[in-house]
């Protein structure tokens, strides 16, 4: 009789518990009925007596990389035996890497449920919420999973990575190193572990942890271990150079562009030549691209190669192409060895040349000003006293944090989703993308238009693309009225960005801004044109939508 009143207690704690988890968390919990089910018992076995093999079989799926089958055959185990928690956490485990967060955020739910103390349960639930880029309670879960077990290497990956999002390297690359000392043979550690140190310029560790990568991961996925490969002769050709991205000039440097469908064009100069090329301003993308044509015309030869790439929007794949410039000239900005992609671009209704990315305006304190249309970069002294002077009194400034990929993500509101949502930042993006899959869950295919579009992206022209017009989008407290998004399949980014993004804030929105990206604190500051949006270029009819080449 004592048991089963202790057992009741603990149910009625652990069901207020999640119910509160449920008030916060975008992902369902457990329903009641199923907690009753699984804690009104004599005992709690963490596995079953039969189906060893079984167990067996699922493990090996789950180590080669064959998480579908993995998933097949520890549900089996779990309906056989609903109290087996390892199994539990197995299928979790393979669930999670079939990204399936909300399902795996399930199965460690019902293990707490029966075992609060589960440390691994407490790690699976934090990467399942971090996965969907709910960071608050995915460090808590994550804290709460160490303070069982110090050295559980899933809790203190999670935790490195949310280091790594918020830009704080250094002690991301600490975490990660520990990690992979924890359980060398996780390849998503090490995997982790070299692009941090690829991040944090140490490119003979990065392209070391790679190595280890290709050794330990299963080899279901050639094409990703192509790119890896390539990636590796890459990381190996940057550690023979020295000073990359060294910038010189003056510490203030003002560059006119040209509006050209809501992205901002300037004209530089590469490899001490005297003739100008146009290249985007791409906040989308994490290194700059030359465009193949380009690149023929400059005598830029691949230093890498290896792999294929999928484009946003599922249009197809591009080969990836590493180069290297020796100067880049941005006005009187100089910017020395600087990594690119080589790449084709399709769009010849708006030619240009390349793309500057976040790996060179990350150097400066830059601010787009589609008011004047200018591009201000700031160095030491300037940027220290533009960074720490008072901002207008109708700016704001939103916290970003920086994807896997390298992509900048900031927290915006829609109509109809009640969590904010992780946008890319992509001032190389002509319009705003929601997702699909954010659209299909959320409702949002209520604010459809009935015309089609087409987009230039990466790989290519995707056509008959659905739009909606939504309502209003919120960025900290400013809200821009009927915006115009594409709705496009971003699985291509989100499987490598390491935390769910589910749109694009584009050109179409930023342009009533002027906009400064202060990649030293980590924020993007907003300040409305006193004008309203600069005018719509007369020369240009029906422009095509596009993408940036990220």
């Amino acid at each position: 009789m004592f048991f089963l009143l202790a057992t009741g207690y603990c149910f009625i704690i652990r069901l207020m518990e999640f119910d509160e988890m449920k008030k916060k968390s975008r992902l369902p919990v457990v329903v009641a009925s199923v907690l009753l089910a699984a804690v009104c018992v004599a005992g709690v076995r963490t596995a079953s007596a039969s189906g060893g093999k079984e167990r067996d079989r699922a493990e090996r799926a789950l180590k080669e990389g064959e998480f579908a089958e993995a998933e097949k055959l520890y549900r089996e185990l779990v309906v056989k035996d609903a109290r087996d928690e390892q199994a539990r956490l197995g299928l979790g485990l393979a669930l999670l890497k079939q990204r399936k967060n909300q399902d795996a955020f399930d199965q460690a739910a019902r293990v707490i449920a029966t075992d609060p103390t589960s440390a691994r349960a407490h790690a699976l639930l934090g990467a399942s919420l971090l996965g969907a880029g709910d960071f608050r309670l995915s460090v808590e879960e994550f804290r709460t999973a160490l303070s069982f077990r110090e050295d559980d290497a899933m809790a203190v990956a999670g935790l490195a990575m949310i280091d790594f999002y918020e830009n704080r390297l250094g002690a991301s690359l600490a975490g990660l190193r520990r990690a992979a000392y924890i359980d060398p043979n996780e390849p998503d550690y090490v995997f982790n572990l070299g692009q941090v140190a690829a991040r944090y310029e140490r490119y003979a560790e990065a392209a070391n942890a790679y190595e280890q990568f290709l050794r330990v991961a299963p080899r279901t996925d050639e094409d990703r271990r192509a790119r890896i490969r390539g990636l590796i002769d890459f990381l190996r050709y940057l550690g023979t150079q020295s000073n990359l991205l060294s910038v010189g000039g003056p510490n203030r440097v003002e560059i006119p562009f040209e509006l050209t469908n809501n992205r901002p064009v300037i004209r530089v100069r590469v490899n001490g030549s005297k003739e100008e090329l146009r290249f985007v301003i791409d906040t989308g993308a994490g290194m700059c691209v030359v465009s193949t044509k380009s690149a023929e015309k400059l005598g830029l030869k691949s230093v890498a190669r290896g792999g294929l790439a999928r484009a946003v929007g599922g249009v197809g794949r591009f080969e990836i192409v590493y180069g290297f410039l020796q100067s880049l000239h941005i006005g009187e900005a100089r910017i020395e060895r600087v990594p690119v992609y080589i790449r084709e671009f399709y769009n010849a209704q708006e030619p240009v040349d390349g793309y500057i990315g976040l790996a060179v305006l990350g150097k400066f304190l830059a601010t787009v000003d589609y008011g004047a249309g200018t591009m201000t970069l700031l160095r030491e002294g300037e940027r220290e006293r533009e960074a720490a002077s008072t901002p207008a009194p109708n700016a704001i400034e939103i916290p970003i944090r920086t994807t896997s990929s390298g992509f900048w993500s900031g927290e915006v509101n829609l109509d109809g989703v009640e969590k904010p949502a992780n946008f890319i930042i992509d001032t190389g993006a002509s319009i705003s993308v929601v997702s699909a899959a954010l659209a299909s869950r959320a409702g949002l295919e209520r604010f459809r238009q009935s015309g089609r579009i087409n987009v230039y992206g990466a790989a290519g022209l995707a056509e008959n693309i659905q739009m909606l017009l939504l309502p209003r989008i919120v960025l900290g407290s400013h809200t821009r009225q009927n915006v115009y998004a594409a709705v496009l399949d971003m699985d291509p980014i989100n499987e490598t960005a390491g935390f769910e993004q589910t749109g694009i804030v584009g050109g179409n929105v930023l342009r009533f801004y002027r906009a400064t990206f202060d990649f030293g604190r980590g924020v993007i500051r907003l300040e409305p044109l006193a004008g309203g949006s600069p005018a719509a270029d007369p020369k240009q009819k029906q422009p095509p939508v596009v993408t940036s080449q990220s």
